[in-house]
């Protein structure tokens, strides 16, 4: 199976297996989509250059406040979640989520789910 296959597959996966995940996407840290199973009207490009800009303003939050290594970001709107965590040394997992989720239920379903991305990559 090729790579691409194996991460839309992981993806496929990520949103069964929790309700309150609405879409989600793999990113390069470049910004660039790997992957995606994002909603119809959400725009790919624009969730790439946001959770790359995310990730690069979080990294340097961490390390400029002696915080450690950077684990998650995530970010709460009236609708609802966006969360980003690496998955692999040059990636990152995204997931939009309802307002109504269970935190703690998504951020452990995304890190196996980052794990296994990070396998394949």
């Amino acid at each position: 199976m090729a790579k691409i296959d194996e991460l839309n597959k992981l993806l496929s996966q990520l949103l069964s297996s929790s309700g309150d995940i609405e879409g989600a996407s793999i990113v390069s840290e470049d910004g660039l989509i790997i992957a995606s199973a994002l909603q119809q009207g959400i725009e790919e490009g624009r969730v790439a250059a946001m959770s790359s800009a995310m990730l690069s303003i979080g990294d340097r939050i961490v390390t400029e406040l002696k915080r450690g290594t950077l684990e998650q970001i995530f970010v709460r709107g009236d609708n609802g979640f966006v969360v980003v965590m690496h998955a692999g040394a040059h990636a990152v997992l995204v997931a939009l989520a309802k307002k109504e989720a269970k935190l703690g239920l998504i951020f452990l379903d995304m890190s196996r789910t980052a794990e296994a991305i990070s396998k394949i990559l």
